[in-house]
């Protein structure tokens, strides 16, 4: 999940930042930061590796004749006013948010761009460590227990693996986004293309 919230919310700030001197590189960060920890909450019940489709409505971010919640959230919470970011942002855009890929689209009839995509071995290696934390929670829970029905028995804590971040993202370009960025959106076309390919 981490890889997926922190790809969509640097192209958040990316979309920002193209409006020159509008917002500073400061607020720029507190605002990803922000951003970043309301999407982590938000998600946090809402996201199955295995089943990557579930809840995709909810995860999904929207801005059209109004701003997206999410996004007023993770502004007010540092201060940016909901209708200054709904002016920074283009008129029309959808971002989905899902375990293993992230993509979004620019206008209502604009192309899908994925702009992170993880591999299998990624997926597997996730889903791996999920089971191994609920497998190590259980036993935990269960020494517990014992230790409730047992008092001459000591308390043994199971150790808690952090997943590991050294996995990289790996980025999909279409050639379609960018002809179709191009053609509709002549304002952000040529930085939000060079970003997609970079």
């Amino acid at each position: 999940m981490r890889l997926e919230i922190v790809s969509a919310a640097d192209f958040l700030v990316h979309l920002l930042r193209l409006q020159a001197g509008q917002l500073s590189e400061r607020q720029l960060e507190m605002f990803k930061s922000s951003l970043t920890e309301v999407l982590r909450h938000r998600y946090r019940d809402h996201w199955f590796p295995d089943r990557p489709n579930r809840g995709s409505g909810y995860r999904c971010i929207r801005i059209n004749g109004k701003m997206d919640p999410v996004i007023a959230q993770a502004g007010a919470n540092v201060g940016l006013l909901p209708t200054v970011l709904h002016s920074l942002f283009p008129s029309e855009l959808t971002m989905w948010i899902d375990p293993s890929e992230v993509s979004y689209r620019i206008g209502e009839n604009g192309s899908i761009c994925v702009l992170y995509e993880r591999t299998e071995a990624e997926n597997v290696e996730e889903i791996s460590q999920q089971q191994q934390q609920q497998h190590q929670h259980q036993q935990h829970h269960q020494q517990q227990q014992q230790h409730q029905h047992h008092h001459s028995q000591q308390h043994q804590q199971a150790p808690t693996i952090m997943p590991s971040p050294s996995q990289q993202q790996q980025q999909q370009q279409f050639e379609t986004c960018k002809d179709s960025l191009l053609l509709e959106h002549t304002q952000f076309s040529e930085q939000i293309a060079a970003y997609v390919s970079s």
